[in-house]
């Protein structure tokens, strides 16, 4: 039967790979790690021919797993992080890192070497920014790029392809230089619902006025699930597939798990503004749809076409989610190594803690959880991280109180993101979470109970790879389009309601939430001379 699919996922660590049948089931999957280089503060850097190793052995892995031939493979997609790769005129590596180290060709999209840029694209007022919540952030891609013109300029000279990761890996598996509507409207300023998608006076009056030309950049981009063409000779060997695999148009790894959870709307465009994909992992996403334009300050977006074909989708996220956890963990004197057994243990004795004390646990500890900025609904990448409350106990007791606060501020942070996307016309009542953080008990808890909404833990076993199936489905011709791709394999998932006793501490806590954030600025305007109090 050739019926099936490969979804290759490629997050910040790992390069994950799953086969899938034409109903959305996941019948194998495999995950290589990555390496990543971190030569400075705020630097993040990986090799991209690493990167296509891993995905390479990842595919074979999921195949043999699945116990599929190759030849009954028909369509392949693939979705990765917003990371930058730079490759020269004949498509060699160039190296993005200060030192030169050969290999390292790709900023990674945490990677927050360009605030300075960042900050000169907001200045300019242009009205791309009108699309991307108002401020540039430095995990974009245009900033990036001036940074290199300004601080490497043999890298910059050197280049003659400039891709996002997805589109690099969608050129590696064709030799297509097609770019995704997803990727170039999310991180490039493209303008999707304009006639002229690029808006060349931005990058005159930033200082890149000739990146398209020399990125190889099309003029259009192209719609989510295209069919590129088959698996080029070579990549198909390397892949162990077939030359008749085609090859679909990817996207940025969040909105792969957006499809893979809220797909299944995707033929409700009326009523899909009630729901909002959390993707939570290292850090986390959310994504909500909507038929008609609905700008958000301080959240990226609108986007059309972004993820679902017709819908214009908001974007918002924190920058780190799951990675403060593990840095409060590795942070604390009571911590070590921020594995899952530390954290089972700690959720453990969190809860036995909280048997005793009830929702008056650690009540005097508060935190912000801006450790690496504020990415919504503040776009303020300067913000930092507040703990408030701490004492001189130094045990493992204490250890857990903090990250139990610490998880609470998380869901504030998604609870604050969602109130904004309220406040200008959306109506979110549920909230569907999928990625690492679906293994965190007390993350899903507070997502309901703090956060104030039904959470729907997604029915598929991965709905990152669940979403990047549906585009490698269209490519290949399983369904008539994108769009009946996500309703056809959508997989139902499993609700959790708040807990309605909660509510009022919970409501208590955030008031504290968002009186931290106003002390915060006014401590920084204190701090900076702005302020004459």
């Amino acid at each position: 039967m050739r019926d099936y699919v490969v979804a290759v996922d490629v997050g910040t660590g790992s390069a994950r790979a799953g086969v899938l049948d034409r109903e959305g089931q996941l019948l194998g999957r495999a995950e290589t790690p990555i390496r990543m280089n971190r030569p400075a503060a705020d630097f993040a850097e990986q090799d991209s021919e690493n990167i296509w190793h891993a995905v390479c052995a990842s595919v074979r892995t999921a195949v043999e797993r699945a116990g599929v031939a190759p030849q009954c493979v028909v369509g392949i997609s693939f979705d990765a992080t917003c990371s930058l790769v730079v490759r020269d005129r004949d498509g060699g590596q160039v190296s993005v890192s200060p030192d030169g180290e050969p290999g390292w060709d790709t900023i990674v999209w945490l990677d927050h070497r360009a605030l300075s840029e960042a900050d000169e694209c907001t200045q300019t007022g242009h009205r791309v920014l009108d699309y991307i919540g108002g401020v540039m952030s430095p995990e974009m891609q245009t900033p990036k790029l001036m940074w290199l013109k300004r601080n490497l300029p043999r890298c910059w000279n050197a280049a003659g392809h400039f891709f996002d990761l997805a589109d690099f890996l969608t050129w590696k598996a064709s030799g297509s230089l097609a770019r995704s509507q997803c990727t170039l409207t999310c991180k490039w300023t493209y303008l999707a619902h304009e006639k002229s998608g690029w808006q060349s006076d931005f990058f005159e009056t930033v200082g890149i006025p000739d990146m398209l030309e020399r990125g190889q950049l099309p003029g259009e981009a192209s719609p989510i699930g295209l069919d590129l063409g088959p698996l080029a000779a070579d990549a198909a060997d390397a892949l162990g597939l077939t030359e008749q695999c085609r090859v679909g148009a990817g996207l940025i790894d969040a909105h792969g798990g957006a499809l893979g959870v809220l797909g299944g709307f995707a033929g409700d465009a009326d009523s899909i503004d009630r729901h909002m994909a959390l993707i939570a992992g290292t850090s986390s996403c959310v994504m909500a749809f909507s038929r008609e334009a609905r700008p958000v300050p301080g959240v990226w977006g609108p986007y059309l076409g972004a993820a679902l074909p017709g819908c214009w989708l908001g974007e918002g996220g924190q920058s780190v989610s799951g990675a403060l956890l593990d840095h409060i963990i590795r942070w604390h004197a009571a911590g070590g190594e921020p594995d899952a057994g530390m954290h089972k243990r700690i959720c453990d004795r969190v809860n036995e803690l909280r048997a005793a004390e009830g929702y008056e646990l650690a009540a005097r500890l508060h935190v912000l959880p801006d450790f690496h900025g504020n990415r919504s609904p503040l776009a303020d990448p300067h913000a930092v991280g507040v703990i408030s409350g701490l004492t001189l106990d130094a045990s493992f007791d204490s250890l857990c109180r903090l990250y139990w606060r610490t998880a609470m501020a998380i869901a504030f942070g998604i609870r604050h993101i969602l109130d904004a996307l309220n406040e200008k016309g959306y109506a979110i009542d549920t909230l569907h979470v999928t990625g690492g953080h679906t293994k965190n008990p007390l993350l899903m808890e507070l997502y309901a109970d703090a956060a104030g909404c039904t959470v729907e833990e997604p029915g598929a076993e991965d709905a990152m790879l669940l979403g990047t199936g549906m585009v490698a489905a269209t490519a290949a011709g399983l369904h008539d389009s994108l769009t009946d791709a996500c309703v056809s394999m959508a997989q139902r998932g499993r609700a959790r309601r708040p807990n309605p006793i909660a509510r009022e501490r919970f409501d208590r806590d955030y008031r504290v939430f968002l009186e931290m954030h106003r002390q915060r600025r006014a401590l920084d305007a204190i701090a900076s001379g702005r302020t004459g109090i």
